[in-house]
């Protein structure tokens, strides 16, 4: 692997190549980024070695090994391993230990999540609990799409309610009456509309809304 544009690419080195740690080592390499994937599993390494171009077996919680590997050429670091909590820590640990500027860890639980925050772990992700989240609020129907972020600020796609119904949104006061901000407005078999304060909102029109995420559910509920 040439290293000498590591720093520059946003290059990656994803650790643990289970179904969380694969599907975004895939992704990164279908962005183009430069990826470095590692799993202390031999027969995990050979079934993505014809999907992933740089994919090595290693035993991350050995310092020696990832020093050999030259992690610290990566801007950032994903340790994806979940099953086993010692490994996950003694990764985050040995790198932070080299330096690591950004290094996100999965975690299974917030007690694995508070342990990886504090032997050095820049961001924690819980992808099942997140997912499990995101469902509950699909389900219903009441939000077609939605996403928050770690403060409790989301964005969410929902249909228009009555109230704003042939209104601008100036007229419709969305902003002030609910606490949140209308970003866009898809249409139906039209390109998507940047919301503007004269910006119509029609019958059968969706809104992407922003803002925090109670505000959005009860803004969503009134469909």
């Amino acid at each position: 692997m040439d290293k000498s544009h590591l720093k520059k690419s946003d290059s990656v080195v994803v650790i643990g190549l289970g179904r969380f740690g694969a599907a975004v080592a895939r992704a990164l390499v279908a962005a183009g980024h430069e990826v470095l994937a590692m799993d202390a599993d031999e027969a995990v390494v050979q079934e993505l070695a014809h999907e992933l171009p740089h994919v090595v077996r290693a035993d991350s919680t050995d310092l020696q090994a990832l020093q050999q590997l030259s992690v610290t050429d990566f801007s950032h670091a994903v340790v994806s391993i979940g099953a086993n909590l010692e490994c996950s820590v003694l990764t985050v640990l040995n790198l932070a230990q080299m330096g690591m500027k950004d290094i996100w860890a999965k975690a299974n639980s917030p007690q694995h999540g508070r342990i990886a925050e504090r032997v050095g772990a820049h961001h924690v992700v819980y992808p099942e609990a997140d997912m499990g989240e995101r469902v509950a609020h699909l389900v219903t129907g009441k939000m077609m799409d939605f996403i928050e972020f770690d403060d409790g600020f989301a964005i969410a796609k929902t249909r228009a309610p009555m109230e704003t119904h042939h209104k601008s949104l100036a007229a419709s006061n969305v902003r002030s009456k609910h606490g949140i901000t209308v970003v866009g407005i898809k249409r139906r078999h039209q390109d998507f509309i940047y919301a503007k304060p004269e910006t119509e909102i029609k019958p059968g029109d969706h809104l992407i809304l922003a803002g925090p995420t109670p505000l959005i559910e009860k803004f969503a509920a009134l469909y």
